[in-house]
């Protein structure tokens, strides 16, 4: 099973998703402060298991995407952090796009920043991308936060999706980048 981990930090594994992680993964997803800032809102069983299949599904075919993200010591499942592919459809597209998502009870420990460091590393060391990128709603203050603790610069640019209608809030988005070579500059490299 040691073939389905990506990486460890001192706190946290990055592992491909297992059947034990559906229930605490529908239970983050059904969190409406966890999905505040999301334009799905909350998701039902049903859909939250199609994302961990997709989402399993890329990272078996291509060797990353969203991995499961669990405490190394407990194994308690956190929730999940990694990368994706954007399409040409979307407004940075094409390209990749780092994101992450805890439940809750895990929120304020820096568990987010320390997955998310690492998934940058890989994205830069192993995939050596030229560029990742990061999207958040504009009130989302606390994943704004984690972006810029791991070393992205923006709020570049304030956007919004194309196809979110103009009376929806969370269609608003701010945009965050960061460069490989500004990653093998960094002071902590």
């Amino acid at each position: 099973m040691k073939s389905h981990i990506l990486a460890q930090t001192n706190r946290l594994t990055l592992r491909q998703w297992q059947d034990s992680d559906r229930a605490p993964f529908a239970s983050l997803c059904a969190d409406p402060e966890v999905m505040k800032f999301f334009l799905s809102s909350v998701l039902n069983r049903e859909r939250a298991n199609e994302k961990i299949d997709k989402w399993s599904g890329l990272i078996a075919k291509h060797g990353w995407g969203f991995w499961a993200v669990e405490l190394t010591e407990s194994r308690r499942f956190l929730g999940f952090a990694g990368l994706q592919a954007l399409e040409d459809s979307h407004p940075f597209g094409p390209g990749v796009e780092i994101g992450w998502r805890l439940a809750r009870e895990y929120w304020g420990r820096g568990y987010a920043s320390e997955a998310a460091t690492r998934v940058l590393a890989f994205a830069f060391e192993i995939l050596e991308l030229p560029e990742v990128i990061a999207t958040t709603a504009v009130g989302n203050l606390r994943s704004s936060a984690v972006m810029e603790r791991i070393g992205m610069r923006g709020p570049d640019t304030v956007f919004r999706f194309l196809d979110v209608p103009k009376e929806k809030p969370l269609g608003d988005c701010v945009l965050y980048r960061v460069s490989r070579e500004e990653w093998g500059a960094r002071g902590d490299a």
